[in-house]
């Protein structure tokens, strides 16, 4: 994994909007990782991918929180 972005505690919108400002420098092809325990982010995660034309690689759980897999487009 190139980058890890740790949201843990943070409330909508605050984990999309990490993401987003993460990936702003960041070349095509750079994979990040997001943890979150935010149940709002399993919506708005994938939904921030679809908008911005990123690809989602899908979701899994550890340890009582998400883990978001995303590749910048």
């Amino acid at each position: 994994m190139d980058h890890e972005i740790d949201a843990i505690g943070l409330l909508c919108p605050l984990p999309v909007l990490r993401l987003r400002k993460r990936m702003i420098p960041l070349a095509s092809g750079t994979r990040i990782r997001l943890l979150a325990d935010d149940p709002a982010a399993i919506i708005d995660v994938p939904h921030f991918c679809n908008e911005s034309g990123h690809m989602f690689h899908g979701m899994s759980e550890q340890d009582g929180h998400m883990i978001f897999i995303v590749e910048k487009r």
